[in-house]
Protein backbone atom coordinates (compact mmCIF):
# COMPACT_ATOMS: atom_id res chain seq x y z
CA UNK A 1 0.00 0.00 0.00
CA UNK A 2 1.32 3.27 -0.49
CA UNK A 3 1.57 6.05 1.84
CA UNK A 4 -1.58 7.69 1.03
CA UNK A 5 -3.69 4.45 1.23
CA UNK A 6 -2.20 3.97 4.50
CA UNK A 7 -3.20 7.22 5.96
CA UNK A 8 -6.60 6.70 4.42
CA UNK A 9 -7.63 3.28 6.02
CA UNK A 10 -5.87 4.44 9.36
CA UNK A 11 -8.80 7.04 8.97
CA UNK A 12 -11.41 4.69 7.80
CA UNK A 13 -10.50 2.37 10.88
CA UNK A 14 -10.62 5.54 13.49
CA UNK A 15 -13.93 6.66 12.39
CA UNK A 16 -15.84 3.75 12.57
CA UNK A 17 -15.66 4.28 16.27
CA UNK A 18 -17.74 7.33 15.73
CA UNK A 19 -19.92 5.83 13.18
CA UNK A 20 -21.52 3.27 15.76
CA UNK A 21 -21.27 5.89 18.62
CA UNK A 22 -23.62 8.31 16.00
CA UNK A 23 -25.80 4.94 15.45
CA UNK A 24 -25.71 4.03 18.99
CA UNK A 25 -27.03 7.61 20.42
CA UNK A 26 -29.74 7.81 17.93
CA UNK A 27 -31.03 4.75 18.47
CA UNK A 28 -30.98 5.24 22.23
CA UNK A 29 -32.83 8.50 21.80
CA UNK A 30 -35.33 6.78 19.58
CA UNK A 31 -36.03 4.00 21.73
CA UNK A 32 -36.31 6.06 25.11
CA UNK A 33 -39.95 6.74 25.31
CA UNK A 34 -40.66 2.20 24.58
CA UNK A 35 -37.83 1.90 27.34
CA UNK A 36 -39.63 3.78 29.87
CA UNK A 37 -42.85 2.28 29.36
CA UNK A 38 -41.38 -1.45 29.39
CA UNK A 39 -39.00 -0.32 32.39
CA UNK A 40 -41.76 1.16 34.12
CA UNK A 41 -39.52 4.28 34.82
CA UNK A 42 -40.82 8.22 34.69
CA UNK A 43 -38.95 10.44 31.75
CA UNK A 44 -36.53 11.83 34.57
CA UNK A 45 -35.05 8.09 35.45
CA UNK A 46 -34.93 7.28 31.51
CA UNK A 47 -32.41 9.93 30.99
CA UNK A 48 -30.14 8.11 32.56
CA UNK A 49 -29.58 5.37 29.82
CA UNK A 50 -27.87 8.55 28.07
CA UNK A 51 -26.62 10.23 30.79
CA UNK A 52 -24.63 7.29 32.62
CA UNK A 53 -23.09 6.69 29.51
CA UNK A 54 -21.93 10.16 28.47
CA UNK A 55 -20.62 10.37 32.23
CA UNK A 56 -18.67 7.00 32.07
CA UNK A 57 -16.94 8.00 28.95
CA UNK A 58 -16.23 11.72 29.55
CA UNK A 59 -14.99 10.80 33.07
CA UNK A 60 -12.49 8.45 31.31
CA UNK A 61 -10.87 10.62 27.92
CA UNK A 62 -8.31 11.83 30.23
CA UNK A 63 -6.89 8.39 31.38
CA UNK A 64 -7.33 6.89 27.79
CA UNK A 65 -6.11 9.44 25.88
CA UNK A 66 -3.00 9.03 28.06
CA UNK A 67 -2.49 5.11 27.68
CA UNK A 68 -2.70 5.77 23.84
CA UNK A 69 0.78 7.43 24.59
CA UNK A 70 2.23 4.27 25.83
CA UNK A 71 0.65 1.59 24.37
CA UNK A 72 0.42 0.30 21.12
CA UNK A 73 -2.26 1.95 19.58
CA UNK A 74 -3.87 -1.15 17.63
CA UNK A 75 -4.11 -3.52 20.74
CA UNK A 76 -5.68 0.13 22.31
CA UNK A 77 -8.06 0.03 19.31
CA UNK A 78 -9.33 -3.32 19.27
CA UNK A 79 -9.91 -3.06 22.77
CA UNK A 80 -12.14 -0.44 22.49
CA UNK A 81 -14.37 -1.79 19.92
CA UNK A 82 -14.63 -5.18 21.53
CA UNK A 83 -15.50 -3.59 25.07
CA UNK A 84 -18.16 -1.91 23.08
CA UNK A 85 -19.40 -5.18 21.25
CA UNK A 86 -19.58 -6.62 24.49
CA UNK A 87 -21.65 -3.91 26.01
CA UNK A 88 -23.84 -3.27 23.31
CA UNK A 89 -24.33 -7.58 23.21
CA UNK A 90 -25.18 -7.20 27.29
CA UNK A 91 -27.41 -4.28 26.52
CA UNK A 92 -29.65 -6.54 24.56
CA UNK A 93 -30.54 -8.79 27.67
CA UNK A 94 -31.43 -6.16 29.99
CA UNK A 95 -34.27 -7.03 31.77
CA UNK A 96 -34.22 -4.05 34.30
CA UNK A 97 -33.26 -0.75 34.45
CA UNK A 98 -30.76 -1.29 36.63
CA UNK A 99 -29.11 -3.86 34.58
CA UNK A 100 -29.36 -1.89 31.46
CA UNK A 101 -27.33 1.37 33.47
CA UNK A 102 -24.45 -1.48 34.15
CA UNK A 103 -24.66 -2.32 30.68
CA UNK A 104 -24.45 1.00 29.15
CA UNK A 105 -21.54 1.81 30.99
CA UNK A 106 -19.63 -1.06 30.00
CA UNK A 107 -20.26 0.16 26.56
CA UNK A 108 -19.28 3.75 27.42
CA UNK A 109 -15.96 2.26 28.32
CA UNK A 110 -15.22 1.06 24.89
CA UNK A 111 -16.18 4.07 23.71
CA UNK A 112 -14.40 6.61 25.66
CA UNK A 113 -10.81 4.64 25.00
CA UNK A 114 -11.96 5.28 21.04
CA UNK A 115 -13.03 8.19 21.48
CA UNK A 116 -9.85 9.72 23.12
CA UNK A 117 -7.47 9.18 20.88
CA UNK A 118 -9.41 9.45 17.35
CA UNK A 119 -9.37 13.50 16.75
CA UNK A 120 -5.50 13.48 17.26
CA UNK A 121 -5.06 10.73 14.93
CA UNK A 122 -6.69 12.36 11.96
CA UNK A 123 -5.07 15.72 13.23
CA UNK A 124 -1.58 13.90 13.02
CA UNK A 125 -1.81 11.81 9.68
CA UNK A 126 -3.34 14.78 7.61
CA UNK A 127 -1.86 18.51 6.81
CA UNK A 128 -4.01 21.41 6.20
CA UNK A 129 -6.73 20.83 3.28
CA UNK A 130 -6.71 17.45 3.64
CA UNK A 131 -7.02 17.74 7.48
CA UNK A 132 -10.02 19.74 6.91
CA UNK A 133 -11.65 17.53 4.31
CA UNK A 134 -10.84 14.48 6.68
CA UNK A 135 -12.55 15.98 9.38
CA UNK A 136 -15.17 16.95 7.01
CA UNK A 137 -15.75 13.22 5.95
CA UNK A 138 -15.63 12.23 9.51
CA UNK A 139 -18.81 14.32 9.93
CA UNK A 140 -20.20 12.87 6.95
CA UNK A 141 -19.46 9.39 8.39
CA UNK A 142 -20.58 10.09 11.58
CA UNK A 143 -23.59 11.42 9.82
CA UNK A 144 -24.22 8.01 7.98
CA UNK A 145 -24.33 6.53 11.45
CA UNK A 146 -27.03 9.07 12.65
CA UNK A 147 -29.06 8.41 9.26
CA UNK A 148 -28.90 4.81 10.10
CA UNK A 149 -29.89 4.69 13.30
CA UNK A 150 -33.73 6.48 13.55
CA UNK A 151 -34.39 4.47 10.06
CA UNK A 152 -33.11 0.84 11.33
CA UNK A 153 -33.96 1.66 15.00
CA UNK A 154 -37.73 2.26 13.49
CA UNK A 155 -38.14 -1.26 12.25
CA UNK A 156 -36.42 -2.82 14.83
CA UNK A 157 -38.50 -1.57 17.60
CA UNK A 158 -41.86 -1.84 15.88
CA UNK A 159 -40.79 -5.42 14.83
CA UNK A 160 -39.22 -7.05 17.43
CA UNK A 161 -38.74 -4.22 20.34
CA UNK A 162 -35.90 -2.05 21.83
CA UNK A 163 -34.12 -4.28 22.88
CA UNK A 164 -32.80 -5.29 19.49
CA UNK A 165 -31.98 -1.68 18.55
CA UNK A 166 -28.25 -2.31 20.61
CA UNK A 167 -27.69 -5.32 17.85
CA UNK A 168 -26.67 -3.57 14.92
CA UNK A 169 -23.31 -2.02 17.01
CA UNK A 170 -22.42 -5.65 17.55
CA UNK A 171 -21.26 -6.57 14.08
CA UNK A 172 -19.71 -3.60 13.22
CA UNK A 173 -17.26 -2.95 16.54
CA UNK A 174 -15.95 -6.55 15.71
CA UNK A 175 -14.57 -5.89 12.47
CA UNK A 176 -13.42 -2.65 13.63
CA UNK A 177 -11.77 -5.04 16.17
CA UNK A 178 -10.53 -6.95 13.94
CA UNK A 179 -9.09 -4.35 11.63
CA UNK A 180 -7.45 -2.26 14.19
CA UNK A 181 -5.89 -4.90 15.39
CA UNK A 182 -3.90 -5.18 11.76
CA UNK A 183 -3.80 -2.44 10.38
CA UNK A 184 -3.23 0.60 13.06
CA UNK A 185 0.04 1.09 14.20
CA UNK A 186 1.54 -1.60 16.66
CA UNK A 187 5.31 0.70 18.18
CA UNK A 188 5.27 2.06 21.32
CA UNK A 189 7.20 5.30 22.76
CA UNK A 190 9.78 3.77 24.51
CA UNK A 191 10.83 7.08 26.12
CA UNK A 192 7.70 8.14 27.32
CA UNK A 193 6.87 6.83 31.26
CA UNK A 194 3.07 7.02 31.95
CA UNK A 195 2.18 8.78 34.82
CA UNK A 196 -1.73 9.64 35.63
CA UNK A 197 -2.78 11.62 38.44
CA UNK A 198 -4.82 9.11 39.61
CA UNK A 199 -6.00 11.52 42.58
CA UNK A 200 -7.35 14.21 40.32
CA UNK A 201 -9.15 12.48 37.90
CA UNK A 202 -11.07 11.01 41.28
CA UNK A 203 -11.61 14.40 42.29
CA UNK A 204 -12.85 15.75 38.60
CA UNK A 205 -15.15 12.31 38.79
CA UNK A 206 -16.72 13.39 42.03
CA UNK A 207 -17.15 17.01 40.86
CA UNK A 208 -18.91 15.90 37.50
CA UNK A 209 -20.95 13.46 39.09
CA UNK A 210 -21.89 15.29 41.26
CA UNK A 211 -23.03 18.12 38.91
CA UNK A 212 -24.87 16.33 36.85
CA UNK A 213 -27.09 14.44 39.73
CA UNK A 214 -28.08 17.72 40.43
CA UNK A 215 -29.21 19.32 37.51
CA UNK A 216 -30.70 15.67 36.68
CA UNK A 217 -32.70 15.55 39.91
CA UNK A 218 -33.51 19.60 41.04
CA UNK A 219 -36.59 19.65 39.73
CA UNK A 220 -38.00 16.50 41.22
CA UNK A 221 -36.27 16.98 44.87
CA UNK A 222 -36.35 20.82 44.80
CA UNK A 223 -33.35 23.27 44.01
CA UNK A 224 -33.50 24.24 47.67
CA UNK A 225 -33.15 20.84 49.06
CA UNK A 226 -30.47 19.37 51.56
CA UNK A 227 -29.54 17.05 48.69
CA UNK A 228 -29.22 19.55 46.29
CA UNK A 229 -27.31 21.68 48.55
CA UNK A 230 -24.99 19.19 49.18
CA UNK A 231 -24.53 18.20 45.92
CA UNK A 232 -24.03 21.92 45.30
CA UNK A 233 -21.43 21.99 47.67
CA UNK A 234 -19.68 18.94 46.54
CA UNK A 235 -19.12 19.69 43.23
CA UNK A 236 -17.63 23.19 44.71
CA UNK A 237 -15.16 21.64 46.99
CA UNK A 238 -13.93 18.71 44.50
CA UNK A 239 -13.52 21.01 41.90
CA UNK A 240 -11.54 23.32 43.93
CA UNK A 241 -8.88 20.16 44.74
CA UNK A 242 -8.89 19.14 41.16
CA UNK A 243 -8.18 23.22 39.89
CA UNK A 244 -5.25 22.81 42.68
CA UNK A 245 -4.28 19.64 42.12
CA UNK A 246 -3.77 20.13 38.49
CA UNK A 247 -1.49 22.93 39.05
CA UNK A 248 0.90 21.57 41.15
CA UNK A 249 1.69 18.27 39.32
CA UNK A 250 4.03 18.38 36.00
CA UNK A 251 1.68 15.83 34.79
CA UNK A 252 -1.87 17.33 34.93
CA UNK A 253 -5.24 15.51 33.83
CA UNK A 254 -6.02 18.27 31.91
CA UNK A 255 -3.39 21.03 30.91
CA UNK A 256 -5.00 24.12 31.65
CA UNK A 257 -2.42 26.61 29.69
CA UNK A 258 -4.37 25.20 26.44
CA UNK A 259 -7.14 27.86 27.42
CA UNK A 260 -4.90 30.35 27.15
CA UNK A 261 -5.34 30.10 23.30
CA UNK A 262 -8.34 31.97 22.86
CA UNK A 263 -9.29 30.29 19.77
CA UNK A 264 -8.88 27.00 21.75
CA UNK A 265 -11.11 27.89 24.63
CA UNK A 266 -13.82 29.69 23.33
CA UNK A 267 -14.33 27.39 19.97
CA UNK A 268 -14.55 24.66 22.98
CA UNK A 269 -17.04 26.15 24.66
CA UNK A 270 -19.28 27.02 21.39
CA UNK A 271 -19.15 23.33 20.84
CA UNK A 272 -20.14 22.76 24.27
CA UNK A 273 -23.01 25.02 23.46
CA UNK A 274 -23.57 23.85 20.41
CA UNK A 275 -24.96 20.28 21.56
CA UNK A 276 -26.78 21.76 24.41
CA UNK A 277 -28.71 23.52 21.95
CA UNK A 278 -29.19 20.15 19.48
CA UNK A 279 -30.18 18.07 22.68
CA UNK A 280 -33.49 20.33 23.55
CA UNK A 281 -34.56 18.53 20.38
CA UNK A 282 -32.94 15.65 19.76
CA UNK A 283 -34.10 14.28 23.10
CA UNK A 284 -38.00 15.47 22.91
CA UNK A 285 -38.94 15.00 19.35
CA UNK A 286 -38.96 11.46 19.88
CA UNK A 287 -41.25 11.69 22.36
CA UNK A 288 -43.26 13.99 21.07
CA UNK A 289 -43.68 12.10 17.65
CA UNK A 290 -45.10 9.01 19.67
CA UNK A 291 -46.92 10.17 22.81
CA UNK A 292 -48.27 13.57 20.67
CA UNK A 293 -48.83 12.75 17.35
CA UNK A 294 -48.93 8.70 18.15
CA UNK A 295 -46.49 7.99 15.32
CA UNK A 296 -44.50 4.45 15.35
CA UNK A 297 -41.42 3.91 16.04
CA UNK A 298 -41.16 2.83 12.33
CA UNK A 299 -42.53 6.49 11.04
CA UNK A 300 -40.79 8.78 13.88
CA UNK A 301 -37.08 7.02 12.72
CA UNK A 302 -38.18 8.43 9.37
CA UNK A 303 -39.52 11.84 10.21
CA UNK A 304 -36.20 12.19 12.21
CA UNK A 305 -34.33 10.62 9.46
CA UNK A 306 -33.98 14.10 7.29
CA UNK A 307 -31.25 15.27 9.97
CA UNK A 308 -28.86 13.03 9.37
CA UNK A 309 -29.15 13.06 5.15
CA UNK A 310 -28.72 16.79 5.39
CA UNK A 311 -25.85 16.85 8.18
CA UNK A 312 -23.99 13.59 5.94
CA UNK A 313 -24.27 15.78 3.04
CA UNK A 314 -23.07 19.06 4.31
CA UNK A 315 -20.58 18.36 6.95
CA UNK A 316 -18.26 16.78 4.45
CA UNK A 317 -19.26 20.21 2.28
CA UNK A 318 -18.15 22.67 5.25
CA UNK A 319 -15.28 20.11 6.25
CA UNK A 320 -13.26 21.07 3.10
CA UNK A 321 -14.08 24.44 2.84
CA UNK A 322 -12.94 24.99 6.02
CA UNK A 323 -9.82 23.54 5.21
CA UNK A 324 -9.38 25.73 2.12
CA UNK A 325 -10.94 29.05 3.31
CA UNK A 326 -11.19 28.78 7.08
CA UNK A 327 -13.89 28.25 9.53
CA UNK A 328 -15.00 31.73 10.93
CA UNK A 329 -18.21 32.24 8.78
CA UNK A 330 -18.88 28.29 8.54
CA UNK A 331 -19.19 28.58 11.92
CA UNK A 332 -21.63 31.65 12.42
CA UNK A 333 -23.54 30.11 9.85
CA UNK A 334 -24.39 27.17 11.61
CA UNK A 335 -25.91 28.55 15.03
CA UNK A 336 -28.31 30.75 12.71
CA UNK A 337 -29.29 28.18 10.56
CA UNK A 338 -30.03 25.56 13.12
CA UNK A 339 -31.86 28.52 15.45
CA UNK A 340 -34.16 29.11 13.11
CA UNK A 341 -34.88 25.36 12.82
CA UNK A 342 -35.66 25.58 16.78
CA UNK A 343 -37.87 28.53 16.19
CA UNK A 344 -39.76 26.03 13.70
CA UNK A 345 -40.08 23.26 16.92
CA UNK A 346 -41.41 26.29 18.93
CA UNK A 347 -44.96 26.39 16.45
CA UNK A 348 -45.01 22.35 16.55
CA UNK A 349 -48.96 21.23 17.72
CA UNK A 350 -50.98 17.76 17.41
CA UNK A 351 -52.14 19.49 14.07
CA UNK A 352 -48.70 19.89 12.46
CA UNK A 353 -48.31 18.12 9.24
CA UNK A 354 -45.83 15.57 8.15
CA UNK A 355 -44.04 17.90 5.74
CA UNK A 356 -43.15 20.30 8.64
CA UNK A 357 -41.48 17.77 10.85
CA UNK A 358 -39.28 16.82 7.35
CA UNK A 359 -38.47 20.71 7.00
CA UNK A 360 -37.79 21.82 10.27
CA UNK A 361 -35.21 18.57 10.82
CA UNK A 362 -33.29 19.12 7.66
CA UNK A 363 -32.48 22.70 8.78
CA UNK A 364 -31.35 21.32 11.78
CA UNK A 365 -28.76 19.33 10.09
CA UNK A 366 -28.13 21.46 7.42
CA UNK A 367 -27.19 23.73 10.88
CA UNK A 368 -25.45 21.51 12.62
CA UNK A 369 -23.46 19.87 9.22
CA UNK A 370 -21.94 23.63 8.96
CA UNK A 371 -20.62 24.38 12.05
CA UNK A 372 -19.32 21.01 13.63
CA UNK A 373 -16.36 20.38 10.81
CA UNK A 374 -15.42 23.54 10.61
CA UNK A 375 -15.10 23.97 14.33
CA UNK A 376 -12.91 20.71 14.96
CA UNK A 377 -10.82 21.95 12.36
CA UNK A 378 -10.25 25.46 13.83
CA UNK A 379 -9.66 24.22 17.26
CA UNK A 380 -7.34 21.85 16.61
CA UNK A 381 -5.53 23.86 13.85
CA UNK A 382 -5.01 26.27 16.79
CA UNK A 383 -2.56 24.33 18.72
CA UNK A 384 1.12 23.00 18.07
CA UNK A 385 1.64 19.42 16.63
CA UNK A 386 3.13 18.09 20.20
CA UNK A 387 -0.60 19.19 22.08
CA UNK A 388 -2.77 17.63 19.60
CA UNK A 389 -3.14 14.96 21.74
CA UNK A 390 -4.33 16.75 24.39
CA UNK A 391 -6.32 19.31 22.12
CA UNK A 392 -8.31 16.20 21.04
CA UNK A 393 -9.30 14.92 24.94
CA UNK A 394 -10.23 18.70 25.55
CA UNK A 395 -12.25 19.10 22.42
CA UNK A 396 -13.82 15.50 23.28
CA UNK A 397 -14.62 16.64 26.26
CA UNK A 398 -16.31 19.61 25.68
CA UNK A 399 -18.71 17.44 23.17
CA UNK A 400 -19.72 15.55 25.95
CA UNK A 401 -20.20 17.59 28.40
CA UNK A 402 -22.33 19.29 25.54
CA UNK A 403 -24.20 16.01 25.20
CA UNK A 404 -24.48 15.49 29.17
CA UNK A 405 -25.40 18.62 30.22
CA UNK A 406 -27.69 18.94 27.01
CA UNK A 407 -29.93 15.86 28.11
CA UNK A 408 -29.65 16.72 31.94
CA UNK A 409 -30.72 20.32 31.02
CA UNK A 410 -33.34 19.19 28.51
CA UNK A 411 -35.24 16.74 30.74
CA UNK A 412 -35.36 18.88 33.92
CA UNK A 413 -36.86 22.23 32.04
CA UNK A 414 -39.09 19.92 30.71
CA UNK A 415 -40.14 17.66 33.35
CA UNK A 416 -40.23 21.11 35.70
CA UNK A 417 -42.76 22.92 33.24
CA UNK A 418 -44.86 20.11 32.74
CA UNK A 419 -45.56 19.61 36.13
CA UNK A 420 -46.44 23.02 36.57
CA UNK A 421 -49.09 22.92 34.10
CA UNK A 422 -50.14 19.73 34.87
CA UNK A 423 -51.00 21.01 38.34
CA UNK A 424 -52.54 24.08 37.23
CA UNK A 425 -54.96 21.50 35.86
CA UNK A 426 -54.00 21.63 31.88
CA UNK A 427 -54.72 18.67 30.02
CA UNK A 428 -51.82 16.54 29.46
CA UNK A 429 -51.12 16.93 25.81
CA UNK A 430 -51.54 21.07 26.51
CA UNK A 431 -49.28 20.69 29.31
CA UNK A 432 -46.80 18.76 27.41
CA UNK A 433 -46.93 20.77 23.91
CA UNK A 434 -46.34 24.11 26.51
CA UNK A 435 -43.47 22.44 28.35
CA UNK A 436 -41.87 21.50 24.92
CA UNK A 437 -42.16 24.96 23.47
CA UNK A 438 -40.24 26.90 26.56
CA UNK A 439 -37.65 24.25 26.15
CA UNK A 440 -37.04 24.77 22.72
CA UNK A 441 -36.57 28.50 23.26
CA UNK A 442 -33.98 27.58 25.84
CA UNK A 443 -32.25 25.69 23.17
CA UNK A 444 -32.65 28.74 20.92
CA UNK A 445 -30.61 30.55 24.02
CA UNK A 446 -27.89 28.07 23.71
CA UNK A 447 -27.78 28.56 20.30
CA UNK A 448 -27.52 32.09 20.73
CA UNK A 449 -24.77 31.86 23.02
CA UNK A 450 -22.88 29.09 20.40
CA UNK A 451 -23.11 31.67 17.69
CA UNK A 452 -21.28 34.61 20.17
CA UNK A 453 -18.51 32.21 21.31
CA UNK A 454 -17.90 31.63 17.70
CA UNK A 455 -17.89 34.85 16.72
CA UNK A 456 -15.38 35.08 19.55
CA UNK A 457 -12.85 32.36 19.10
CA UNK A 458 -13.08 32.05 15.14
CA UNK A 459 -11.40 36.34 14.58
CA UNK A 460 -8.95 36.33 11.81
CA UNK A 461 -5.53 35.10 12.41
CA UNK A 462 -3.81 38.56 13.03
CA UNK A 463 -6.96 39.50 15.77
CA UNK A 464 -5.97 36.20 17.87
CA UNK A 465 -3.52 35.27 20.31
CA UNK A 466 -2.04 32.71 22.36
Amino acid sequence: MTTKEIKWTIFIITVIGNFIAMLDSTTINLGLYPMSQDLHVTMSMIQWVVIAYMLVLTVFLPFFGKLGDIFPKNKLYATGFLIFALGSFLNTTASCFALLITYRCIEALGASIMLSNAQAIIATIFKNERRGKALGINGGIIAVGGMSGPALGGILINSFGWHTIFIPCIPVALVGAYYSWKMLPSHVNRDKIFKFDFKGFLYFSIALFALLLAISEGHSWGWTSLKIIILGIITFVFGVLFYIRDHKINYPLINFEMFKIKTFTFGCLAVMTSYMAMFTNGILMPFFLQEIMRYNPFITGLLILPYSVTLSVIAPISGNLAGKYGSRYLTLAGPIVYIIALIIFTTFDKSTQMWQIITASGIMGIGNGLFQSPSNTAIITSVKKPELGVASGILALARNMGNILGVAVTITLFESFRKIYLDKGFAYDIAFLNSYHITMIFGIVFGIICFSLAYIAYKPPQNNFK
